[in-house]
């Protein structure tokens, strides 16, 4: 989980867009999170398949902490 803002220490993941086995590219929005301020739409840092989800809806995550797994072609 990367940081939303500076003082941001974890999010509540909301929604996954996309699924196990779908292919995203670098830029996609692939999840939305809830921080104290908004919800906000997360980017794939890379571009790879999905292939798992290490958190769900309703999971609060810290920044630095794992979402999910993407693998490479």
């Amino acid at each position: 989980m990367q940081s939303l803002a500076y003082e941001m220490e974890a999010a509540v993941v909301i929604e996954w867009m996309v699924s196990v086995g779908d292919q995203v590219a670098k830029g996609d929005p692939i999840l939305i999170v809830e921080t104290e301020k908004a919800e906000v739409e997360m980017e794939a840092l890379d571009e790879g398949v999905l292939v798992e989800v290490v958190h769900g809806p309703g999971d609060e995550v810290p920044v630095g902490g794992v979402l999910g797994y993407l693998e490479s072609a």
